[in-house]
């Protein structure tokens, strides 16, 4: 992994290193190793009393809530940089070609910009792009950053549990995003304010009152005008929203999670609290990633407090999403109505038939999960002209589109109306809302059978880090090779070995229409489609690896074989299971599962799924 400068997390936030995750710091960095705590003894310690402790977020605590990485931004300023000034039409996922990567690198280096994951890289690029202009910078940061995008992990639906029940009085952080915002009115239907830089002398007098939930957010909000972000910026911290950060550490605990402690500014004035008459009274927990080592200042730090009396502990942890799960877990005083939202999962009894007591093994488990709930209604678009099939092909293979469409007698849809308004454009005139028959055997409606597919896998990618693909037979769900190999993926993890990767070895020239391909990469992948069976309907799930690019499928046969060579009876059973957990937030077994595909209120144009976690099984009969 490159070296950050230190001020990088000051900019944007670090959703995750190069690798998407949690920071650590590069092996070249690594001077000392500070023995760490494990997450059993941390959550019996937080779960005591978890009031009593504050928490400051980082970037890693934001990544999987659908928001780019620090990579991504940089790769997209060059992108439209580069098309800009050479009048060029790349896409995001034309710079996944190496060749492509090395041609814009090239000349945005002969620009005058740094070479990629140079110290001044990430502020060079904002300065030389948007200069002093503090409205496109902030338009910029809004687009990318902004609510619709986010996609609420488990890991931040706890946070914002803990905040409105009182178990989290005071959080601090260094992004910008809406994402524990959004967990707090997701959760439990409140607002919460964030003290940022406008307001910033507010800030001490509420923190001095107690007046709770408390939220900072120290680099700025992007909705507002102060945001720190060029290198003038960067040097130094708002005395106000400092003075807050000092306070509470005189008062409480410390959690630090999805922080590497880069920024200059911001470790000073956690250093400056050691020198406060009673420092963090019940502890400072730092979460670093397993396997990983902390920065030198971030040991320095966490060694000098230790010194002190202090209880200041690395915490090892897979992701954010697995710490805040297990503590969760384990808190004695969760309300139940916040655990429903939290874990979207509930408890049912379930009464399946079974055969009579003549009835001989084997017992089959089928790989589909009944669907309970199906929508009925949906909207109904008027056009000016009429809709072809090849026309809205081209519509739904826009990456912008969020829309999910199907076309019969009428032109139907799913999502937000504006956003469907501009996916058509002048053709569009209005939406109603319009019943239909889900039995799509009736009429030989085929085309509601992928309306609904596509309708029950952008629910499931909408808070899960999946990628949606696809074909004819159905939709592929697919690990996000941004996503390591825990947290919500540790069953399947722990089944199958590391969920995304590279191929070994594996490359291919330029054949054909098909361009070079340095790297080939894997995901594990389920396979979902839609089936009537016994007049039920049917989630039928198949697990798969996927190939990146498609085209190399038939090149990586070999890899394919080898993979999938132990996946019969127990090991397939066992990866099913998995998969069910991850479709489900691990909800647990005999629980009905709700889900629909946009964020905000349900109705006809956001529609609910419903499936039960509790497969289907078959019994053989006896002769008698």
């Amino acid at each position: 992994m490159a070296s950050f400068p230190s001020y990088w997390s000051f900019a944007l936030p670090l959703y995750g290193s190069k690798s998407g995750q949690f920071c650590c710091c590069p092996k070249e960095e690594v001077q000392t190793y500070c023995d760490s705590m494990n997450q059993s003894e941390f959550t019996r310690i937080f779960c005591q009393k978890p009031e009593s402790f504050a928490w400051f977020l980082g970037a890693g605590a934001s990544h999987n809530a659908n928001l780019p990485t620090a990579d991504d931004i940089l790769t997209d300023l060059k992108r439209r940089h580069y098309n800009s000034e050479e009048n060029q039409t790349y896409k995001t996922k034309d710079l996944q070609n190496s060749a492509v990567r090395e041609i814009v690198e090239s000349f945005m280096q002969s620009q005058g910009f740094p070479e990629r994951w140079a110290a001044d890289e990430y502020t060079t690029y904002f300065q030389k792009i948007f200069g002093d202009n503090r409205k496109r910078q902030r338009n910029y940061i809004a687009g990318i950053l902004s609510e619709d995008r986010v996609r609420l992990s488990i890991g931040n639906r706890v946070l914002g549990a803990l905040m409105v029940s009182g178990m989290c009085r005071v959080a601090f952080t260094t992004n910008f995003d809406p994402v524990v915002e959004k967990a707090v009115a997701s959760v439990g239907g409140k607002q919460i304010s964030a003290y940022h830089l406008e307001g910033a002398h507010n800030a001490v007098t509420a923190i001095n009152n107690e007046e709770y939930p408390f939220y900072c957010k120290l680099h700025g909000d992007f909705q507002y005008d102060s945001i720190k972000n060029l290198e003038a910026d960067l040097a130094s911290q708002n005395a106000e929203l400092s003075r807050c950060l000092s306070i509470a550490g005189s008062r409480m605990g410390f959690v630090v999670a999805g922080y590497s402690g880069r920024d200059e500014s911001v470790m000073t004035v956690i250093q400056e609290i050691l020198n406060n008459p009673n420092p963090f009274p019940h502890g400072l927990y730092w979460m670093k990633m397993k396997n990983s080592e902390p920065l030198d200042m971030v040991t320095q730090l966490m060694e000098e407090a230790s010194s002190m009396g202090i209880d200041a502990e690395f915490v090892d942890i897979e992701t954010f999403d697995t710490v805040m799960l297990r503590i969760w877990r384990n808190l004695d005083d969760r309300p139940d109505d916040l655990d429903k939202v939290v874990r979207k999962g509930r408890a049912q009894a379930v009464s399946i038939p079974m055969p009579s007591s003549t009835g001989s093994k084997p017992l089959v488990r089928f790989n589909a999960l009944p669907i309970t709930k199906v929508p009925n209604v949906c909207g109904k678009v008027h056009l000016k002209k009429k809709m072809e099939w090849d026309a809205l092909s081209e519509i739904q293979k826009n990456s912008e589109t969020t829309g999910i469409y199907t076309l019969g007698a009428e032109f139907q849809c799913w999502g937000s109306e504006q956003e469907i308004k501009e996916a058509l454009g002048s053709n569009f005139l209005s939406t109603e809302k319009m019943n239909f028959d889900s039995d799509w055997r009736a009429n030989s409606a085929l085309h509601l059978k992928r309306f609904l597919e596509d309708g029950l896998a952008t629910a499931f990618c909408r808070e899960r880090p999946l990628l949606m693909r696809k074909r004819r037979s159905g939709v592929h769900l697919i690990v996000d090779n941004k996503t390591q190999d825990v947290g919500i993926f540790e069953r399947l993890f722990n089944e199958v070995g590391k969920t995304t990767g590279f191929i070994p070895g594996l490359h291919l020239p330029a054949m054909g229409d098909f361009p070079a391909v340095d790297r080939i990469g894997f995901a594990e992948s389920i396979h979902l489609s839609l089936a009537f069976a016994d007049d039920r309907l049917w989630m039928v799930l198949k697990p798969d690896v996927w190939i990146f690019p498609t085209f190399a499928r038939r090149h990586a046969r070999g890899f394919l074989d080898n993979r999938k060579s132990n996946r019969q009876n127990d090991k397939l059973d066992a990866i099913f299971s998995a998969w069910i957990g991850v479709l489900s937030d691990d909800a647990g077994r005999n629980a009905t599962v709700s889900l629909s595909p946009f964020d905000g209120d349900t109705g006809y144009m956001n529609p609910v799924f419903e499936f039960s976690t509790q497969t289907g099984f078959a019994m053989k009969r006896g002769a008698g």
